[in-house]
């Protein structure tokens, strides 16, 4: 049974929900979503494969088992009973002891014979009476027929949301699941939230947060090696697997992946993030490491074994090449040698200098060095003193990292064509690995890492690829872009264009707002005939590069994600500038104050979807 001990933080947390709603914020819930809550809170939990079996009848006994499970003493339930609770409930059954603490505590009552009657499907009322129990009422809180009155406040607290089951009809395991999790969300007699009552916190909107909840059910980490599977309580063959943040499979792990689990979900995920370079620094001491500096990047140490093999009493000191095995909070969950764990990095060269590092006596040394963005959004810093070699910022680059530090070659284009199928997991007849890395990039210095779904739909072709690797499987497991997505770019409205030619000379100057600020620019360099209309503004780095005015689309109406224009769809991006033009001026706002159809809507949209386009600007004005 889950331990559900109150930290200083998560005392917190209980006093700031106090002054939440009466009822947790309603959202749209699914099915899975539900069962995921009550198997984090260890209150129902599939069967030895996961199967939850939701079609199947409750039994009395079962249901005592789920009711004290979600209750604020599922910790006093002991392996076996002291006593028979009932006549007709064995001391020595699998569910006295539940039925016990259950009747100690008033949540259960025998029928008029003095029995309980273990093995009989409950119906709805008597589990709703159960429930309403939980939640501080009695009997006594209800006039009439016995059990018009807890149907009556059943559908009050809307403990009724995703049940079909009538007054006196055997429960599922389905009706179980949505009256425990509507349990969850419902205000107990004093008006608190149930779910607080046991130690859990809302979300700021007053939601369930179910990440803290899974969370407080996640152990670990273990690193994925030799004989691994023993660490984790339960059969992992069964278990349904997460790797790198998508589903995954068992067979996938590999070797260096930081594994954490869920025994009550039987779950596992794994994260597959590594850092390798030397260590420059160790903080606040060697004695009592908490952080590391490797590559220009600090770290935060996630496990005890972490701190014990970095700090002067481990194998690890600064200036040692080290590969980190980052864990889900991007702390190092775990040390290796470089040898053990080596790692190629490639990515783009976005800065050359010198840097400050220690060695192994803890003395201090300028080397050179080249900082690399890498396919994984990271950026790195490598000491590189090659004279012969040297590197310049926009160089594709791979970084082979071994003990001995870190051999940097420059590379040479390689292209992909192909059409990028809607599940974005196929270039053309390439597949896409579940861990692949994206970098899409623009000149030398500016870089974004994006997602598989991000390019559903695209078309590469000519010099849209710069560079792509293949695992072992043949599978794309790393990409780098030029330009492919647009979303590196600023979009907004240029409000004031000046554009000057007189004989050489040239002269212009633009005004444009981006996000509500007004932004000015000239340059007696260019000219670039642009109108005051919406517009892309690109840079490279922090240098102002180009600006473009968008392509109009008048629309006729706005929906999702999606916006209609001569019956056909458009994608928006997911930072759509909204402005309303009133009086000649552009005041920034929000698309859901102008979808109402009191405006006209007019898009902008910077190349076709085929490209990696989207409609960029919605401009309103009022009918």
């Amino acid at each position: 049974m889950k331990k559900r001990l109150l930290s200083g933080l998560v005392c917190a947390v209980l006093l700031l929900s106090l002054a939440a709603p009466a009822f947790a914020v309603e959202t749209q819930v699914t099915q899975q979503e539900a069962a995921q809550v009550l198997a984090a809170l260890d209150i129902m939990t599939g069967d030895e494969n996961g199967n939850l079996r939701l079609e199947k009848n409750v039994t009395r006994a079962e249901f005592v088992k789920l009711t004290v499970a979600a209750s604020a003493y599922a910790d006093s339930v002991g392996p076996t009973a002291s006593v028979s609770p009932y006549p007709d409930v064995a001391k020595s059954a699998w569910y006295a002891s539940y039925i016990q603490v259950a009747k100690e505590k008033g949540v259960v009552q025998g029928n008029t014979k003095g029995l309980f009657d273990p093995d009989r499907n409950i119906t709805l009322v008597e589990g709703v009476t159960m429930a309403l129990r939980l939640l501080g009422y009695q009997d006594s809180d209800f006039s009439g027929a016995w059990g018009s009155g807890q149907m009556a406040m059943y559908r009050t607290l809307k403990l009724d949301r995703n049940i079909s089951a009538a007054q006196t009809d055997a429960m599922t395991r389905q009706d179980s699941l949505w009256l425990f999790y509507n349990l969850l969300t419902a205000a107990n007699k004093s008006g608190q939230v149930y779910l607080t009552t046991l130690g859990y916190g809302l979300t700021a909107s007053g939601e369930i947060d179910r990440v803290a909840l899974i969370n407080s059910a996640m152990d670990g980490p273990v690193v994925a090696e030799a004989l691994w599977q023993s660490s984790v309580p339960f059969d992992v063959n069964s278990a349904t697997v997460y790797r790198g943040g998508s589903a995954s499979t068992l067979a996938a792990i590999q070797s260096t992946d930081v594994v954490y689990w869920s025994k009550s979900m039987r779950t596992l995920w794994a994260y597959t993030g590594k850092a390798t370079g030397a260590i420059q620094a160790l903080s606040p001491s060697t004695t009592a490491p908490t952080a590391i500096t490797l590559g220009g990047q600090t770290y935060a140490l996630e496990t005890a074994t972490a701190a014990y093999d970095l700090s002067d009493l481990g194998s690890f000191r600064t200036g040692n090449m080290v590969t980190l095995l980052l864990g889900r909070s991007g702390g190092v969950a775990a040390v290796r040698k470089p040898g053990q764990s080596a790692g190629t990095v490639y990515g783009i060269v976005t800065a050359t200098g010198t840097g400050s590092y220690l060695d192994a006596d803890g003395k201090s040394y300028t080397a050179g060095t080249v900082t690399v963005t890498a396919t994984d959004g990271g950026t790195y810093t490598y000491q590189w003193e090659n004279k012969d070699k040297k590197f310049e910022a926009g160089d594709m680059v791979q970084v082979a990292l071994s003990s001995s530090g870190a051999e940097i070659k420059r590379l040479s284009k390689t292209a992909l064509t192909g059409k990028v199928n809607d599940a974005g997991d196929k270039i053309g007849t390439y597949a896409l690995a579940d861990d692949v890395e994206i970098l899409d990039t623009y000149g030398d210095l500016t870089t974004g890492r994006i997602y598989p779904s991000r390019l559903a739909g695209v078309t590469m072709k000519d010099d849209m690829v710069r560079y792509y690797t293949l695992n072992t499987q043949g599978e794309v497991n790393r990409l780098i872009l030029n330009d492919v997505t647009g979303d590196l770019h600023q979009y907004g409205v240029l409000t004031d264009v000046t554009e000057v030619s007189m004989g050489t000379s040239l002269m212009s100057s633009y005004v444009y707002d981006i996000g509500g600020i007004t932004v000015p620019y000239s340059t007696e360099k260019y000219i670039w005939n642009l109108k005051e209309a919406p517009c892309q503004i690109k840079y490279d780095g922090k240098t102002l590069d180009r600006i473009y005015n968008l392509t109009e689309l008048k629309l006729t109406s706005v929906e999702g994600n999606k916006a209609n224009a001569g019956n056909r769809d458009y994608t928006l991006s997911d930072s759509v500038a909204v402005y309303e033009l009133r009086d000649k001026t552009y005041y920034l706002t929000e698309l859901s104050r102008v979808t109402g159809g009191s405006y006209t809507l007019t898009g902008w949209y910077d190349k076709a979807e085929a490209d990696g386009g989207r409609i960029r600007v919605i401009i309103a004005k009022g009918i």
